[in-house]
């Protein structure tokens, strides 16, 4: 391993947990949105009630204790300090594999797949489907280093994990992505081609086909539905985030409270969260979960850092073709969903495609077998 990589653990100061106990309590509540549903934002009970147990029942050490069971490392990759975990497989010829997160996610999404992908025949699968997983942190994001100055879009990421992984010592190597981290992931496969054997995306970026427009399917139909409904509803944050992040992260840096409405009212609107007739996060994922995502940014005060990468990216997505294997998973609750055929027009090599039943945008978060499953393979055929 370099020299400059460093064993890294989770270990928060009992200051910096009290003083996050000491905001909570003096939260200043605006008052009630005047609708019984989220379509003015989260609820102010529930957030009362999220931020209430964040205070007095949340177990940050216990939560600690648990995300340490990972190997974690500090690397300093192009002048930034990167924090990933390094989980290597009991089977030292397992395909090396680097995992992205997105917005307003974590590596904390990955903590329900890492066993099974490190040791499938532990998890039900087999000896020929191990990976050494690598998850690092954006920059920006967790407990890697921020940027402090412009410049680190999704292609300059891109670039920082394929060095990552030549510091790491892998020659050669699969990655896989959701949200920011399929952007990433995507913008690998278009510049470490010398090193990357394929790739594997849930939100795969595509411009839907012109030509298709005239007998879309029902899916294609239902997605861009799906995508004038984001536009019209759901896309205030990313406005904000990819034009002023600076001045949203006065408030979210501020107030506890602030940071955890932002996030939480993501894993309501883009989970597959509806049990029974009612939509609601806590049927997707556990309160515990959602608050360990969002302590990662709490206490690395990352509000204004992770927005940044909406102001570099958000607006000009490269949507150039990518030749080598591509493997997608559409989850029905994703925010943008492609279709097959789009998706050929951008990747010249599909190797895998399948669409679920059931997950959304968290996929790795909500739905860990299924996850597992469609990486394993996607990257069947790279072994």
């Amino acid at each position: 391993m370099a020299g400059n990589i460093r064993p890294f653990r989770i270990d928060i100061p009992d200051a910096v947990l009290a003083d996050l106990k000491t905001r909570l309590a003096a939260t200043r509540w605006p008052d009630a949105e005047t609708v019984d549903d989220w379509s003015q934002g989260i609820p102010l009970a529930y957030v009362q009630e999220v931020a209430g147990y964040w205070q007095s029942g949340y177990d940050w050490r216990q939560r600690e204790e648990a995300l340490n069971r990972w190997p974690q490392y500090l690397a300093e990759v192009d002048g930034l300090d990167i924090h990933f975990i390094h989980a290597r497989s009991p089977h030292e010829d397992a395909l090396p594999l680097i995992i992205s997160h997105g917005w307003p996610g974590s590596v904390v999404e990955f903590n329900k797949v890492i066993a099974p992908l490190t040791d499938p025949v532990a998890h039900g699968g087999r000896a020929a489907d191990a990976f050494h997983v690598v998850a690092p942190s954006l920059p920006g994001y967790g407990f890697s280093g921020k940027p402090t100055r412009a410049g680190t879009s999704v292609e300059r990421i891109g670039r920082l994990w394929g060095q990552l992984m030549a510091q790491l010592g892998y020659d050669r190597y699969v990655a896989q992505g959701g949200d920011w981290g399929s952007m990433v992931t995507q913008s690998i496969g278009q510049t470490e081609t010398e090193h990357c054997a394929g790739i594997h995306i849930n939100m795969p970026t595509v411009a839907p086909d012109p030509e298709t427009m005239n007998n879309l399917s029902a899916a294609e139909q239902s997605a861009l539905e799906a995508m004038g409904f984001y536009q019209q509803w759901d896309s205030g944050y990313s406005k904000q985030q990819s034009t002023r992040p600076q001045t949203l992260g006065y408030g979210l840096a501020d107030s506890p409270t602030g940071q955890l409405a932002w996030i939480l009212e993501k894993f309501y609107a883009w989970t597959d969260c509806g049990k029974d007739g009612v939509k609601h996060p806590e049927n997707a994922l556990s309160r515990d979960e959602m608050l360990d995502n969002v302590m990662f940014y709490w206490l690395n005060n990352a509000a204004a850092s992770s927005a940044r990468l909406y102001w570099e990216s958000f607006n000009s997505p490269n949507l150039d073709p990518i030749t080598m294997p591509v493997g997608c998973s559409i989850f029905p609750k994703e925010i943008f969903r492609s279709s097959r055929r789009w998706a050929e027009k951008r990747f010249t090599q599909l190797i895998h495609w399948n669409e679920l039943d059931r997950g959304g945008h968290f996929a790795a978060f909500e739905q860990p077998e299924l996850f597992v499953n469609e990486v394993r393979t996607a990257f069947r055929t790279l072994r």
